[in-house]
């Protein structure tokens, strides 16, 4: 697998080696040793899958410490921009983000460490969504900023104001708002 680094550290995008041929084709989507080498060593414990429409739009969601959350996420059909905030206080990149377009073609995937706040936007008709997690879901621990936010300076590629969204979804504060209960000193929330 290629390592593509971003603008932020520890963010990255991940390009499988893929084979293919007359029948289709085969890649490693996840190797723990490549993963641990290249990337950090992590143990992932749950993976989840959902499955959204055009226009929807899920995030921006993280999970408090000491349940804090990274992912790797990707999508195995259709198409989502997918998007990444730093929400670590005292970063030289807090309220920056790192967008990226995961689709059923490209293959890529998406590392977001602890820290950071992730959503997507669904720009195809059908959208399946599957991600790895290295915490359990904790629903005492759920937190958002708004998805809707401006400010971030996002180009969701739909209108956010007509965008599909959860009940939940629309209480997030602004990040102008939001208390973060992470430092920069992400250290803390590693295993």
């Amino acid at each position: 697998m290629e390592i593509i680094k971003t603008n932020i550290e520890g963010v990255v995008i991940i390009q499988p080696r893929i084979f293919k041929d007359s029948r289709g084709y085969f890649f490693e989507s996840y190797s723990k040793r490549e993963f641990d080498e290249k990337v950090r060593p992590i143990e992932f414990v749950q993976d989840n899958e959902s499955c959204s429409t055009y226009g929807v739009m899920r995030g921006l969601h993280f999970q408090s410490p000491p349940y804090a959350q990274s992912k790797l996420v990707r999508c195995v059909k259709g198409r989502v921009l997918d998007v990444a905030v730093d929400i670590r206080k005292g970063s030289p990149t807090y309220g920056k983000h790192v967008a990226v377009e995961l689709t059923e073609d490209n293959h890529r995937q998406f590392f977001i460490p602890r820290g950071f706040a992730h959503g997507f936007a669904v720009l195809s008709d059908i959208a399946v969504f599957q991600y790895k997690c290295d915490n359990y879901y904790h629903p005492e621990a759920d937190g958002g900023i708004s998805i809707q936010d401006e400010s971030l300076g996002i180009d969701w590629c739909i209108d956010p104001a007509n965008a599909i969204l959860s009940e939940k979804d629309t209480k997030h504060p602004l990040l102008a708002d939001f208390n973060s209960p992470f430092d920069f000193n992400i250290d803390q929330y590693e295993k």
